[in-house]
């Protein structure tokens, strides 16, 4: 992980047994003793999911062999598939393996560890184990996008805690940094990079591949589902954003309410122009607060190259947090895959045992709309002819929208000519009504495509 700006963090605290009990870890009375050197008592851990990350968690507590921490209980389907996985000959013979959710919450695990994903049926089984007074480390994202306020309140109303470092960026201590080491800050705008998947194809089209092939290497590799629209289209990292805007600008958003663009659109071609406006082109996780409004946006944008953001390659995620008075803070590493992911959730385990709490700021429920006042990028194929610029510029006149420049690179042919018109900024909703004028045209061939641009004002 990677930080820009020193990122104070607070120091964890061992609490004594009758704290524990309090927070919901277990009494004195039900704690085994962790060998004697560590002082720790013992603190048992249910694994629910032994997928990638559930597997990656289990070999990183089987290495570690962390003083005071002990895996007592693994649930999956199919069970009995998984037990038998090369993956489970790191997991110590005492282990309980289940299919039972009922053996997990009436056994002695103090902590139940959540790495299934969803939200049903995961969210009743949560519950049930917060009402019981187990504390739960999930990596769950939409399930704490949208149930993370209601679990938390659960969580305190039982003296348990609710730990979800991992679900935001993996293995970079994003949420934490957030908590622990911006919470005497009042941050205004979070904008990064939140999906790996995303950020891998689209550096990969940068340097010539098409989205197709990209694609399908993407889905080769692990790195995106047989079904990728929760990636390429953005609700994977709306709802990353939503819990971000949660902490970092405490608001509680709806996660429906944050507007998103696939990365599907783009082409090559996109690249070239983008370059030529000393830009590239990422999936962007953006919002602000705009008096009691937060604009909130996950889309692909043209990114200055002059943009720590443009410089994220790969899997690579990025953060930057827009601070009053400790300025912008740069967070960035590996987001995804079993190992960087099991990292932080096992960072949250051990804060759990230890006792550890979170800052606690108060947060309102405020609107989302995914307006922004931005320069853009229109990108149009069309079957050249005579008087096309000033159709363009007529129709653009009309919502009151000014030109910036017009690119037109040669070599393409002039019966599917690609061409691009960046514009002033204005609201990406006046220039979608001029842009429905535009495609009624009969020289267009293809929709328009629309990307925001982030300019110098915003300072990524």
């Amino acid at each position: 992980m990677t930080t820009l700006r020193k990122n104070s963090k607070s120091k964890p605290k061992t609490s004594s047994s009758r704290s524990r009990s309090r927070i919901g870890i277990a009494s004195a009375s039900s704690l085994r003793q962790a060998p004697a050197d560590s002082g720790l008592p013992i603190t048992r851990i249910a694994l629910l999911g032994f997928g990638t990350v559930g597997a990656s968690v289990a070999k990183v507590l089987s290495t570690l062999k962390l003083p005071g921490i002990e895996l007592t209980h693994i649930f999956n389907r199919s069970v009995a598939r998984k037990r038998d996985s090369e993956a489970a000959k790191c997991v110590p013979s005492s282990v309980v393996w289940t299919e039972s959710m009922d053996e997990i919450l009436a056994s002695d695990a103090q902590v139940v560890v959540e790495l299934m994903g969803g939200i049903t049926p995961t969210e009743g089984w949560l519950r049930k184990a917060l009402s019981a007074g187990k504390s739960v480390v999930t990596a769950n994202k939409q399930l704490i996008a949208y149930r993370g306020p209601s679990l938390a309140r659960l969580a305190a109303q039982h003296k348990a805690q609710l730990v979800y470092g991992a679900a935001v960026a993996g293995g970079v201590p994003v949420i934490p940094g957030m908590l622990q080491g911006l919470g005497g800050d009042r941050i205004t705008r979070l904008s990064g990079i939140l999906n790996g998947t995303c950020n891998y194809i689209l550096t990969r089209m940068e340097a010539g591949a098409d989205y197709a092939t990209v694609l399908a290497d993407a889905q080769q590799l692990g790195y995106a589902e047989a079904d990728p629209t929760a990636d390429v289209d953005g609700y994977d990292a709306r709802a990353k954003l939503v819990i971000l805007t949660r902490l970092g600008l405490h608001a509680d958003v709806d996660p429906e309410a944050v507007s998103t663009q696939s990365i599907s659109g783009i082409n090559a071609v996109d690249f070239t122009y983008a370059r030529e406006l000393n830009c590239t082109i990422r999936q962007i996780s953006r919002s602000e607060i705009d008096g009691a409004t937060v604009r909130a946006r996950v889309a692909p944008m043209l990114v200055p190259l002059s943009s720590p953001i443009a410089w994220s390659h790969g899997t690579l995620n990025m953060v930057v947090a827009n601070g009053v008075f400790g300025g912008d803070t740069v967070f960035s590493g590996h987001g995804a895959g079993g190992g960087p992911t099991a990292v932080a959730v096992v960072s949250d385990i051990l804060a759990v045992a230890q006792g550890c709490k979170a800052v606690q700021l108060p947060t309102r429920k405020r609107q989302a709309t995914g307006e922004f006042h931005a320069p853009h990028y229109c990108r149009f194929i069309v079957d050249d002819k005579p008087g096309i610029i000033s159709s363009f510029s007529g129709a653009l006149a009309t919502y009151g929208i000014n030109i910036d420049s017009i690119l037109q690179r040669p070599g393409h042919p002039k019966h599917r000519l690609p061409f691009v018109v960046t514009v002033e900024p204005c609201l990406t909703s006046t220039l979608n009504k001029a842009l429905a004028t535009i495609a009624k045209m009969d020289f267009i061939l293809e929709p328009p495509l629309c990307l925001q641009m982030l300019s110098l004002e915003d300072k990524d």
